[in-house]
């Protein structure tokens, strides 16, 4: 008596659902331009500067040790980081190729 009865539309109802997507796609295109897509990008020139490393490079591993490049394996390189001292390090634990000459003494 004092509540009336609800009738419900559904012409309405279709386009209801379609549109409460909408805010879904916006953000996951905002989410990929801003993060993933960047981040894509910044790994493959990452890959590409250990692909080119090469005898005489200069370089800073990950772990901040900075040595010139003695030696290219497969998946290790050999950094000279004092004079007569070498080490082995990772592939992929390079993280920065300094211009030539930023190291003065070894």
């Amino acid at each position: 008596m004092l509540i009336s009865t609800a009738y419900a539309n559904t012409a309405a109802a279709p386009a209801a659902d379609w549109t409460s997507f909408v805010p879904l796609v916006i953000i996951f295109v905002l989410f990929w331009f801003m993060l993933i897509r960047p981040q894509m990008k910044q790994a493959k020139e990452q890959r590409a500067m250990i692909a080119a490393l090469q005898k005489g490079d200069e370089v800073v591993t990950s772990s901040g040790i900075l040595g010139k490049v003695v030696k290219v394996g497969d998946s290790v390189v050999d950094l000279e980081i004092a004079t007569d001292t070498i080490i082995h390090v990772q592939k992929p634990s390079i993280q920065t190729l300094l211009p030539k000459g930023t190291i003065k003494a070894l």
